[in-house]
Formats: C-alpha cells, structure tokens, sequence
C-alpha cells in the first residue's frame, strides 16, 4: 500500500478536510513537548536508550489500543519526515490503510545544507506545547496497557 507524501500545508489542509483525521507526532517525548501540530498525540517510534536512539518496541501495541481504526486517516509527522515514514510503513505493514507521511515534519527538511521543504512550525501552521492526558505518550502508553 501506498503511503501518500504530503508537505505541512498540504497535509493541514487534508485533516481539515478529512473525517475523524489525527496528527501522530512520532517524535520523542521531548521533542513532543518542546513543540507540535496543534491537536497531535504523540507515540515515539524510537525512543533514548543505553546505545542511543532504538525503536520503541512498545510502537505498535501502544497505537492499535489508542488508534484501533484502521482506516482512520493517520498524519505520521517527525522532525524531517524520516521517522514518520518508517512509522508510516509499520502501520501500513499492521494493516492501517489511511496513512500520511508529513514530508518536512515539524522542523523542516534539510538537504546538502538547502532548506528544501519548509516544516509545520515555520510554515505558519498551529503549534502548541501542552502535554496532557489526552495528547501525551506516558498516558496513551498507561491506557494502552489498561485495555
């Protein structure tokens, strides 16, 4: 299955549109707090371990518990859009079949030193830094083991 390639305005302008849509900020709970797409949940696909950055073996169980339609339109966004890719295509590998890589992701991407696609923050799009109960990886991760 394909995974559709959209750039921060064009990936705003489809939830807008889009029943139902969510922004998954695959990033790490960090970055996730420092700053993300206004309405976001946050499920890190890598997250900091002993040797550095290693997938979050808790990925998929965490986001088939909180995202349990799989063909709910999915926006996976990152830093670049590297991250949500491979996001994306676990996903689509788990049987979503609605999913959206945000190419550019939050910070913008950056090929041989050149800007070459704007990110959400600097393209003028909602950005908030609220961690809550409804958005945060802790409590998604709590209520995914609940279930």
């Amino acid at each position: 299955m394909a995974i559709t390639q959209l750039e921060p305005k064009e990936a705003k302008a489809a939830m807008d549109e889009a029943e139902n849509a969510v922004y998954l900020d695959v990033r790490t709970e960090m970055e996730f707090a420092q700053g993300h797409p206004e309405g976001a949940i946050n499920i890190p696909v890598a997250v900091p371990g002993a040797a550095g950055i290693m997938p979050n073996p808790n990925f998929l169980t965490v986001v088939q518990k909180v995202l349990p339609d799989k063909a709910q339109p999915v926006f996976c966004g990152c830093q670049v859009g590297m991250r949500s890719q491979m996001a994306a295509e676990l996903m689509a590998r788990a049987g979503y079949s609605n999913l959206v890589n945000v190419q550019g992701g939050f910070g913008g991407k950056v090929e041989n030193g050149v800007l070459v696609v704007v990110g959400w923050r600097d393209s003028n799009l909602p950005v908030e830094t609220e961690v809550n109960g409804a958005n945060s990886y802790a409590s998604l991760k709590a209520r995914a083991e609940k279930s």
